[in-house]
């Protein structure tokens, strides 16, 4: 009931809303992705080193 009390809200508003809603997962699956191409391409990387001591 609360929000219906307060009214409805103005677009920028809203849009605060989403970005102060949504903003932290999105920030959390790209900070995610970046780590694991960073994860990926060490191990690639160690792996190379690897392949040429042989």
């Amino acid at each position: 009931m609360t929000p219906l009390h307060l009214g409805a809200m103005h677009p920028f508003e809203q849009a605060l809303t989403l970005v102060l809603a949504f903003g932290p997962f999105l920030v959390l699956g790209v900070v995610v992705v970046l780590r694991r191409r960073a994860d990926e391409r060490e191990a690639a990387r160690a792996e190379t080193e690897a392949q040429r001591e042989r």
